[in-house]
C-alpha cells in the first residue's frame, strides 16, 4: 500500500514555496480566464507544457526550466 506523506513548510518559510507561486500567477495572468472546465483543463495542459518546455524564465537565464532540469533528474 502506498502512503502518502503530508509536507508542511514552517512558518514564516515563504520562499521554500516561491517557484510554484510564480507558476500559477504566471498562468494566471498570462492565459486564464473564466472557461468551462474542459476548456480550462486543455488549457492549462498546454500552458503548462509552453511553460515547462518553451518560455524562458528570468531566473535560470532566461531559459526553459526543461533545457535546465532535464540533467538533474
Amino acid at each position: 500500500m502506498n502512503v502518502v506523506k503530508i509536507s508542511m513548510n514552517g512558518k514564516g518559510r515563504a520562499t521554500y514555496n516561491a517557484y510554484i507561486e510564480r507558476f500559477f500567477r504566471s498562468i494566471k495572468y498570462e492565459k486564464l480566464k473564466p472557461k468551462d472546465g474542459k476548456e480550462l483543463f486543455e488549457l492549462c495542459k498546454t500552458y503548462n507544457s509552453f511553460y515547462n518546455e518553451q518560455r524562458g524564465d528570468s531566473s535560470i537565464g532566461d531559459i526553459p526550466p526543461t533545457q535546465v532540469y532535464q540533467n538533474v533528474a
